[in-house]
């Protein structure tokens, strides 16, 4: 308990020590952190840090904001960095059409909006493709294990497909007799207990 507290006591004393800095001393601070023995790259990072505090200081979006310094609260230029990103990552997710889609990212990443861009393009892209996959019975499998997540779907049709694959150019011998009667509707378990059974295991 002791502990906890001593390090609590630590904690705030720097994040005061912090507050009460000015913004060029905590970017002078940055910087001879970054180069302590260089001080030609020491005044380069000084300049983009305060380029990028100034610039933190105008961006109208407070909800972006608070991502970007609650990410990087000791780093003015990654703060810049992941502003910008986000806040294009925002404007994207406003404008996407699909609304399914756009629910998945939202659930996956509410708070989020790179990670939000991110999971729709890739959620989009699986849904896609699971509506020209040419297996109707594999698509079943998959749709039966990820109904609420398309990119688990396409990652278990394409699994699941090729071991279908694998499995009919096996001959129909005691080892492909097991693991059908194991697996009747799972060719990826099918190909595992086969391969395991001819390898001996």
């Amino acid at each position: 308990m002791k502990l906890l507290l001593k390090s609590f006591l630590i904690i705030a004393i720097l994040s005061s020590s912090a507050l009460a800095q000015s913004p060029e001393e905590q970017c002078r601070s940055i910087a001879q952190r970054e180069y302590s023995d260089d001080a030609r790259m020491q005044e380069f990072v000084y300049q983009k840090q305060l380029s990028a505090y100034r610039y933190m200081e105008s961006v109208p979006d407070d909800d972006v904001k608070k991502i970007a310094q609650r990410e990087y609260p000791d780093d003015f230029a990654m703060q810049k960095f992941t502003y910008d990103k986000q806040a294009a990552a925002k404007r994207y997710m406003a404008a996407v059409s699909d609304a399914e889609v756009k629910q998945i990212a939202l659930r996956e990443y509410p708070y989020d909006y790179a990670m939000q861009k991110f999971t729709y393009d890739k959620q989009l892209a699986a849904k896609n493709y699971m509506a020209t996959v040419g297996d109707p019975e594999v698509k079943q499998i998959a749709l039966r294990e990820y109904p609420h997540d398309y990119a688990m779907q396409k990652f278990t049709y394409d699994k699941q497909y090729s071991a279908k694959q694998y499995m009919s150019s096996m001959p129909n011998d005691s080892a492909k007799r097991n693991a059908v009667r194991q697996y009747p509707n799972d060719y990826a378990m099918q190909k595992y207990i086969y391969d395991r059974s001819r390898n001996g295991r």
